[in-house]
Parts: structure tokens; C-alpha cells; sequence
């Protein structure tokens, strides 16, 4: 397992997509499996850095494991924000126009759509929100 603790702002994203991609290219990651798990990342910690110290800035931890049987990398993110479960809202009815559809939620969307597994708990003051893929 390693682990990165960083600022929670838009500008650290970046770091945070390349630390995990090093942790992924260790281990023969596809480009496919890379790509969706960078875009889970952007999503992620972008939503952290804008909501949960606003107006503060705050530090998040993102751990990676790799594990094995079968190989998948799990991405964690650690925040000490606001108290907010991502995945409790309802996802939005993609069924309906743009101009329909309430804004927000296609990001989590997208997270939940391509990743096997994505799982969230509040614990000891603290946002726990893994992502799990297959590699």
C-alpha cells in the first residue's frame, strides 16, 4: 500500500492522477483500466477540493492497494470534510434532455459505471470513499 496526503485543491489533481498511475504501471495496468480509474480519480478528488472544507482548504489522503486474485487496484480517498456520502444521491435520469436534467451527479455516475466496485463510510470524523477496478 502507498499513500499520498496532499492539499484537497483543483490544482493537486494532477499530482494525485500521477502518483497513481506510477502505482499502476507497476503492475502491467491496461491503458483502458488506467484511463478509467484517472477519470474516477479527476472526479473524486476534484469534488473534494471544491466541497469539503469550502470556503478552507483541507489536506486528503489517497491510499492504492493492489490486490491480488484477482488483480485489481483499490483507490481510497480520505478527506476530514464535511460529512457527505457521495453515492446516497440519486443518480440522474439520463433518459431525460439536458435541459431536463437536474445538474450534478453524471461525474458519480460515470465513477459507479466504470469501476467493479465503489463503496463509501464515515468513520472516526472522516469520509472513506473507495474505488475498486479489475486490472
Amino acid at each position: 500500500m502507498k499513500e499520498l496526503t496532499i492539499e484537497a485543491t483543483p490544482e493537486n489533481v494532477d499530482t494525485v492522477i500521477e502518483f497513481v498511475d506510477a502505482q499502476l504501471e507497476e503492475y502491467g495496468c491496461g491503458m483502458k483500466e488506467q484511463m478509467a480509474i484517472d477519470v474516477a480519480i479527476d472526479e473524486l478528488f476534484a469534488n473534494i477540493a471544491h466541497y469539503a472544507y469550502k470556503p478552507d482548504v483541507g489536506y486528503a489522503t489517497v491510499r492504492v492497494d493492489v490486490l491480488k486474485d484477482p488483480l485489481s487496484v483499490e483507490v481510497t480517498f480520505i478527506d476530514n470534510g464535511r460529512q457527505y456520502d457521495p453515492l446516497a444521491k440519486e443518480d440522474p435520469d439520463t433518459t431525460l434532455s439536458l435541459e431536463d436534467r437536474e445538474i450534478g451527479g453524471m461525474g458519480i455516475l460515470i465513477v459507479k459505471k466504470s469501476m467493479d466496485a465503489v463503496s463509501y463510510e464515515y468513520k472516526d470524523g472522516k469520509n472513506i470513499l473507495t474505488i475498486k477496478k479489475n486490472i
